[in-house]
């Protein structure tokens, strides 16, 4: 399965179905940022409508009003699925760290992209070799919503963070329901959690997990008619997860 570039909106059937999905084997590529993050509900009775309530926190256009958190068609509490049992960490591996518009970055591979549980990933792509420092979306393949890894917050403690992206601007903001109060260390100049990470894990019966963890990935595919280093680390994944032996 292979996820968009914004997964945002997502019900219980759809994060419960994640879950199934990854522990019986599947794998599951995570190719956006800001996913998994409110939750939804559908009626079948309105086909082509969710009902969302945007409850406590989160990064928001608009805010329910008091009494108004809990939606009707469910009776369930909306809001951030990471305030709902689910946090978006415990799908992707990664959850929604900040935003900017101004521009996107680019990766760099870390220390684990050399384990040889990754190594199919970057095959093709040079030790020191810059990721994404191009692309439709900013000029980047990191950037507009961007997630990162955090094992308080649900990712996985075997999980290899792979790659990332720290060279954000001050455009760029910590995510609201993350920090207490308005000061100068929330921007992508000043705070560690701006940054984008990119991550790989295998999950039960031989599954398997990897996510770029930012909209703006896809804008760098097709850069150099896709000759480039995006695009052939993604390409060297969907090969990977399309063979059948475990992982």
């Amino acid at each position: 399965v292979m996820t968009g570039t914004h997964p945002e909106y997502d019900s219980r059937a759809m994060m419960e179905a994640f879950q199934a999905y990854k522990a019986g084997g599947g794998r599951l590529m995570y190719m956006g940022g800001n996913g998994f993050y409110w939750k939804v509900d559908y009626n079948d009775e309105f086909p082509g409508a969710i009902e969302m309530r945007r409850a406590e926190d989160g990064s928001r256009g608009w805010l329910a009003e008091p009494g108004e958190y809990y939606n009707a068609w469910s009776g369930e509490l909306s809001g951030l699925w990471c305030r709902n049992g689910i946090p978006p960490q415990a799908i992707g591996g990664t959850g929604f760290a900040a935003q900017g518009f101004d521009s996107s970055t680019h990766y760099r591979r870390t220390a684990a992209s050399f384990d040889p549980r990754a190594s199919f990933i970057f095959e093709g792509v040079g030790d020191d070799e810059v990721i994404g420092d191009f692309g439709a979306m900013g000029g980047g393949a990191a950037g507009w919503e961007v997630d990162r890894a955090d094992h308080h917050l649900g990712t996985p403690p075997h999980a290899l963070l792979v790659a990332e992206a720290t060279d954000f601007s001050s455009g760029y903001v910590w995510v609201a329901e993350e920090h207490r109060h308005a000061h100068p260390a929330i921007t992508g100049e000043t705070c560690p959690h701006v940054r984008c990470d990119m991550v790989f894990f295998e999950t039960p019966k031989g599954g398997a997990v990897f996510s770029t963890s930012s909209i703006a990935w896809s804008g760098a595919l097709a850069f150099a008619d896709y000759d480039n280093n995006v695009s052939r680390i993604t390409e060297n994944v969907v090969r990977r997860f399309l063979d059948p032996k475990p992982f």
